[in-house]
């Protein structure tokens, strides 16, 4: 209520609290030599309208907006409901969504003013991965109906024509798995480059910056060395009319029919327009917080009431010249974030672990070496040492493991393994978003090559968006866990995993994904209603009652802050267990079979594998092929 006495409060606040940093958005983008990744342009794909940041005067510059999944669907209910009534139809359908925008906009507008993006908080980690889960389950679909469409005849299409005949209509299906899988796995497997154990570290992280574009091309190049008997039409390729074609022009006028709308359906739009506000709301505001996580330890402030207000403006124009709206987007938008982190390299990594690993050698106590390794960080980084040991928490809390707990036998920590703890810094800047906005413009005109990409390429584009947002989507890792037997839950130690697998009765983990499964059911399923399916957000909002009001009744307090938990926390990987702790008693039953055993024991080829203790662990010539240059330099000294 409070928030409903102060109007404009929030994004005035918003304002002064950019306008501070404005200048600074665009400097950083130059002295960083425009240190950008298009990593997140490819994700936006073709279709993104990034009206707000093509202007750059959004409040928060790292969010990547777009015509998302939702959006689609709200329109595609919106066409099914006009098409076919009287004094709609077809001709005025973008006018009436015209009318559905100006309410949308309206609505935001009072979001915005009346502070609403104070109740973000409300929206904690369950009702953020129901809405990501049901993104990547709504690109899985389209991939797999338009899969199904390939060896299908298309609609308003002459069956009789050579190409659908049954025996091509079967070719073109079967080339279109092919190129689907094909984009699908290669895409996938180039994310991954960067811990792959071949080639340079720059052609690794362009590999996996880079790769899946990449990989679109070399899949559409595939598709023209199909035989030359097929018909040219197999396999089936994109299409849409040229920018500078009728066909593309009709809507920026849609404005002068949106008086022909009747007075009835004009009020009518109300109904919708407060789905799509409510849409656009958590959707926006979700994509935000997301990309502006904790754990990317970003400097400047956010903007959520200013950027809804904003995002009103944006509506209310794409709806007036016959465009979807965009808002932000999941997953572009943290992966844009991600993309932009930076550690000034490896310098200060490298002579962090010098620093620690001098230490070690010294026999110098965990609270020396965390003071040498504090010392080297301070040294090389701009921050002021109050912001550094609250950085380095985590890293001091690991180092000093053991000492602070006045055990006898102090823990040995690896300074190998120093990359997990160290603070990450993203470069916040406005030059990247206006540069793939500018791209994305741009493949405007580059349409007549984009019409070259198999339609099969992009059935396997959208799975692999929906399969590569998986990963750290806790409600999807939980599914996982129900498919796991309990003898082999020590399986799941070790290896790393969330905090909740060892904090958190396995009971009351299988309980509390239940819940998320039925609820995601509920969601999804009323996508499929017709009509009355445009209220499919309505769901999430009814959640934030249900997680204060009904949540805490079912489950105890701590367990439920660890399952709904704000951040993602992960617990290193246990030793794996010999096999006499297997047989101890105190580690229950296992399920290891004599099989899996001597599968770890031999290779390939049928060859016993001889184990031994590491060189470095015996002292032989410490770090002999790891370390090179060390040992040169540790022969000199003594040598001197």
């Amino acid at each position: 209520m409070q928030s409903l006495k102060s109007p404009f409060k929030g994004v005035v606040n918003d304002i002064r609290g950019r306008a501070k940093c404005y200048k600074d958005d665009w400097t950083c983008g130059f002295r960083s030599g425009i240190g950008w990744k298009v990593e997140h342009c490819r994700n936006t794909g073709f279709y993104g309208h990034l009206w707000n940041h093509t202007l750059n005067f959004g409040g928060q510059p790292l969010l990547i907006v777009g015509v998302a999944e939702p959006t689609i669907i709200m329109y595609t209910y919106l066409y099914n409901f006009a098409k076919d009534r009287d004094g709609l139809g077809q001709e005025l359908f973008l006018a009436w969504a015209g009318w559905v925008c100006v309410w949308t906009s309206l609505l935001l507008f009072l979001l915005a003013i009346f502070n609403a993006a104070s109740i973000i908080n409300r929206f904690t980690r369950v009702a953020e991965e129901l809405f990501g889960m049901l993104i990547a389950v709504l690109f899985i679909q389209e991939a797999v109906k338009g899969m199904v469409k390939e060896f299908e005849v298309p609609k308003n299409e002459n069956s009789t024509s050579e190409q659908y005949q049954f025996h091509w209509l079967y070719v073109n299906g079967l080339l279109g798995v092919i190129f689907t899988f094909g984009l699908l796995y290669t895409a996938l497997k180039s994310r991954r480059a960067r811990s792959w154990l071949y080639g340079t570290g720059w052609l690794r992280s362009f590999i996996a910056d880079y790769g899946v574009p990449f990989m679109v091309v070399v899949w559409t190049a595939m598709s023209f060395g199909v035989p030359r008997k097929l018909p040219s039409e197999i396999p089936r390729r994109l299409v849409a009319p040229l920018a500078w074609e009728s066909a593309s022009l009709h809507h920026w006028t849609v404005i002068k029919d949106m008086g022909k709308v009747s007075p009835t359906y004009i009020f009518a739009a109300f109904i919708p327009a407060l789905m799509v506000a409510g849409l656009y709301f958590f959707d926006h505001s979700v994509a935000s917080g997301m990309a502006q996580q904790k754990e990317f330890n970003l400097k400047k402030p956010s903007a959520y009431h200013y950027d809804i207000l904003l995002l009103g403006f944006m509506t209310l124009l794409c709806g007036l010249i016959g465009l979807p709206p965009s808002n932000g987007v999941l997953p572009q938008s943290p992966m844009h974030t991600k993309s932009l982190a930076v550690l000034k390299g490896l310098m200060i990594r490298r002579k962090m672990v010098k620093s620690a690993k001098e230490s070690i050698k010294k026999k110098a106590s965990n609270t020396e070496i965390y003071g040498k390794i504090q010392a080297v960080f301070v040294e090389m980084d701009s921050s002021p040492v109050t912001c550094v040991e609250k950085e380095l928490e985590s890293l001091k809390e690991i180092i000093l493991k053991g000492e602070d707990k006045g055990d006898n036998k102090k823990d040995t920590f690896d300074p190998e393994k120093i990359d997990a703890y160290l603070p990450v810094r993203v470069n916040e800047q406005r030059m990247s978003n206006l540069l793939q906005a500018l791209f994305v413009g741009a493949s405007v005109f580059a349409m007549p090559i984009i019409k070259k990409i198999p339609t099969s390429v992009l059935w396997g584009y959208f799975a692999y968006m929906a399969i590569d947002s998986l990963p750290g989507n806790q409600f999807w890792e939980r599914i996982l866990l129900l498919f796991v037997t309990p003898r082999r839950w020590y399986k799941l130690l070790e290896g790393d995993h969330a905090s909740f697998v060892e904090s958190v009765p396995i009971r009351y983990i299988i309980f509390f994904t239940i819940f998320q499964c039925v609820y995601f059911l509920v969601c999804f399923g009323m996508t499929w209603i017709p009509t009355a399916g445009i209220l499919f957000p309505l769901p999430f909002f009814v959640l934030i009652l249900v997680r204060k009001y009904i949540l805490p009744k079912l489950f105890n307090p701590h367990h439920l802050s660890e399952l709904d938990r704000a951040e993602y926390e992960e617990i290193a990987g246990a030793p794996r267990l010999s096999f006499s702790q297997m047989e101890s008693p105190s580690f229950g039953s296992r399920e290891v079979s004599d099989s899996e055993i001597l599968d770890e024991l031999t290779t390939s080829r049928g060859e016993l594998k001889v184990r031994t203790v590491s060189f470095r662990e015996e002292g032989h010539g410490q770090g002999l092929q790891i370390y090179p240059d060390e040992i040169v330099c540790e022969n000199e000294s003594s040598e001197s």
